[in-house]
C-alpha cells in the first residue's frame, strides 16, 4: 500500500464511510501502541530512581553517586566512606525523572510541527525506532553500579524522545477523524497511550525479579525486601525489556501507517532527514535546559530557577528550528508559528497544563514520593529491619485510572461541552489535591506514617482520575476552538508546554522533600488549579463567554 495518501477529506460523509473510516482506524490502532511505548520509556526513570535508591540504601557502595549542587558536593556517601545526608540522596534521585521530563517536554516543541514537515507515518516509526537507544543504553548502564551519574543524565535526556511523541501523535490523529468524532479518537489515542505509564509501573517491579535475558542481562544485585529477607534484583531489565517491543512496533508503523496529502513531506529518505535534523535541534534545546539545571546558580532561589529553565529551553528550541532549518522547512514553520499570536492558544496551554501536566508529573514522581513519605528504608537502619512496605503493589493504579478514564473525558465533552466538563472536573481536582496534601502532612509528623497511606492513596487515585477526565475535555475544547489549519500545531504546542509537568513536579517535590514539607508542593498545585478554574469560567464556561465550547 502507498505510504502517502493522494486524497483525504473526512468531513465528506461519503468519503468517510467508503474509504476514510478504515484507513483512519488502522492508523489509530497502530499509533496507540507506539505512543504507549513512548510514554513507558520516557517515564520509567521514576521507577529506575526508586530502585537505584533502594539498592543504595541497602548497600551504600552501590550507585554511590557524587554530584555538585548549588553549595557543596551532593552525596549520600563520600568517596572516603563518610555517611552523608539521606535527604540529599533522595533529592538527587528526583533529578533523573526531572531531566527526562525536561527533555521530553522540549522535544514536544519540535514534535508540535513535525507532522506537517515529515509526515505522520515517518515521524511515528522513527520516534519509536530511536527510543531503542536510551532503552538499550539504560539496560547496559544499570548492569554496573559504578556507572557515573552523568551517564544516567544523558540517557534520561535521550528518553525524552518518547515524551516528544505525544505532540506529533495527537496532531497526526486529529487529521484522520471528522470533528464530530475527534473527542473519542483523541481520547483513545491519548488515554491508551498514557496507559504506557501505568503498564510500565506494573511491569518493571516484576521483570526485575528474574534474569529474563540470561547472560546478556548481566548479574543481579542483592537488596533487602519488605519482609526483611535478602532478595535479588535485575534492575537492568527495566531498560532491556522494551528493546524488542520497540523494534516490532516501529516496523508496524513503517509498514501500515500513512502520510496525508496536505503534509508536504516528500520521499521517505528526505522526510526522515528533516525529522532527524529537527530532533537534533530539539535535543540541543533540551541539553541547554539540562545543563542549566545541573550547574550551580549560587544563592538564586531554587524554585524560581526551576521555572526559568523552562523559559530558556522553549525559546532556544524555537529559535534553533526557526533559523537552522532549510528554507522550505523555515517557510512551513513560519506559517505555523502564527499560533503564538493567538490569545486562545495561550489560554488553552495554561488549562491543558493543569490536566496533562499534572498527570505526567504525578506519574513521574509518584513511585519515589510514596517511598519518601511513607517509608521503605532509612539510612542508619540499613543493618536492621525495613521501616515500611513495598510500594510496587500500588504505584501503577493512579496512572492506570488516569489513562483509562481519559476517553470518558472526551466522550463527556462531546456530549455536554468541554468547558462545562473541565469546570466541574477542576473543582474535584482542587479538593483531592488539598486532601492528599493534608494526609501527607500527617504522615510526615507521624512515627507510623503507614496509617495514613490508604486515604492518601484513594485521594491520589481520585486526583489521577480528574487529570484524565480533564485531559479529554480540554483536548476536545481545542478541537472546537481552532480551525483545521492551526489545530495540529496548537494541539502539539499545548501538549509540549503541559509536558513540563514531568519536570516541574518532581523538582518541586525534591525541594520540599529536602525541607521535610512535601505537602506544601501539593498545596501550591491546588492554588494553581484554582486559577485555572477562574480562567476556564471566564473564557469558555460562563454565560457570556467569548467562545462556548
Amino acid at each position: 500500500m502507498a505510504s502517502s495518501l493522494k486524497h483525504w477529506d473526512v468531513e465528506d460523509k461519503a468519503f468517510w464511510e467508503s474509504t476514510g473510516k478504515k484507513i483512519a482506524n488502522r492508523n489509530l490502532w497502530i499509533s496507540i501502541p507506539n505512543l504507549f511505548l513512548g510514554f513507558a520509556v520516557w517515564i520509567y526513570w521514576g521507577m529506575v530512581a526508586k530502585y537505584i535508591q533502594q539498592l543504595h540504601l541497602y548497600n551504600t557502595e552501590l550507585f554511590n553517586f557524587t554530584f555538585m549542587n548549588d553549595e557543596k558536593p551532593y552525596y549520600a556517601v563520600t568517596p572516603t566512606g563518610e555517611i552523608g545526608s539521606e535527604d540529599a540522596y533522595r533529592a538527587l534521585m528526583y533529578l533523573l525523572p526531572a531531566v527526562a521530563g525536561l527533555s521530553g517536554a522540549t522535544m514536544r516543541v519540535a514534535h508540535s510541527f513535525m507532522v506537517s514537515i515529515s509526515g505522520g507515518r515517518n515521524v511515528k516509526f522513527m520516534t519509536t525506532l530511536l527510543l531503542i537507544i536510551p532503552a538499550l543504553g539504560a539496560g547496559i548502564a544499570l548492569q554496573s553500579s559504578d556507572t557515573p551519574f552523568w551517564m544516567f543524565v544523558i540517557l534520561a535526556t535521550l528518553s525524552g524522545i518518547g515524551g516528544g511523541a505525544f505532540a506529533s501523535s495527537m496532531s497526526n490523529i486529529s487529521f484522520f477523524f471528522p470533528k464530530r468524532m475527534q473527542g473519542l479518537a483523541l481520547g483513545l489515542n491519548a488515554g491508551i497511550g498514557n496507559l504506557g505509564v501505568s503498564a510500565m509501573q506494573f511491569l518493571i517491579p516484576w521483570i526485575i525479579t528474574f534474569g529474563a535475558f540470561g547472560g546478556l542481562g548481566g548479574e543481579p544485585y542483592e537488596y533487602m525486601q519488605s519482609d526483611g529477607s535478602i532478595g535479588q534484583m535485575w534492575i537492568q531489565n527495566a531498560g532491556l525489556v522494551w528493546v524488542p517491543i520497540l523494534a516490532a512496533t516501529s516496523l508496524l508503523a513503517f509498514l501500515f501507517m500513512n502520510n496525508l496529502p496536505f503534509h508536504k513531506c516528500g520521499p521517505t529518505p528526505v522526510a526522515v532527514g528533516k525529522y532527524l535534523w529537527l530532533s537534533v535541534l530539539a535535543l540541543v534545546g533540551a541539553a541547554a535546559g539540562v545543563v542549566l539545571l545541573l550547574i550551580p546558580w549560587g544563592d538564586f532561589p531554587k524554585l524560581l530557577k526551576t521555572v526559568l529553565i523552562v523559559l530558556v529551553a522553549v525559546p532556544v528550541t524555537l529559535a534553533l528550528m526557526r533559523f537552522l532549518t532549510p528554507k522550505e522547512t523555515k517557510d512551513n514553520l513560519k506559517g505555523q508559528f502564527g499560533i503564538f499570536k493567538m490569545k486562545h492558544n495561550w489560554v488553552m496551554t495554561y488549562l491543558y497544563t493543569m490536566t496533562f501536566g499534572s498527570f505526567i508529573g504525578y506519574a513521574s514522581a509518584f513511585p519515589k514520593l510514596i517511598d519518601d513519605v511513607f517509608g521503605v528504608y532509612r539510612v542508619g537502619e540499613l543493618a536492621g529491619e525495613p521501616t515500611g512496605m513495598s510500594s510496587a503493589a500500588f504505584i501503577w493504579i493512579g496512572a492506570g485510572v488516569g489513562a483509562l478514564i481519559r476517553p470518558v473525558g472526551g466522550w463527556l465533552a462531546d456530549k455536554f461541552g468541554g468547558a462545562r466538563v473541565t469546570q466541574w472536573d477542576t473543582i474535584v481536582m482542587i479538593a483531592a489535591t488539598v486532601g492528599a496534601g493534608y494526609y501527607v502532612s500527617l504522615a510526615m509528623k507521624s512515627e507510623e506514617p503507614q496509617q495514613y497511606f490508604v486515604p492518601f492513596l484513594l485521594l491520589f487515585i481520585l486526583l489521577f482520575a480528574t487529570t484524565g477526565i480533564g485531559n479529554g475535555s480540554t483536548f476536545r475544547m481545542i478541537g472546537v476552538i481552532f480551525t483545521k489549519d492551526v489545530r495540529g500545531p496548537v494541539l502539539g504546542f499545548t501538549s509540549a508546554i503541559a509536558a513540563y509537568g514531568a519536570y516541574l513536579i518532581p523538582m518541586f517535590f525534591a525541594e520540599q522533600i529536602k525541607a521535610d514539607t512535601p505537602q506544601y508542593a501539593l498545596y501550591g498545585f491546588a492554588f494553581y488549579y484554582a486559577t485555572c478554574l477562574i480562567m476556564n469560567w471566564w473564557f469558555y464556561a460562563r454565560k457570556n463567554a467569548e467562545i462556548k465550547c
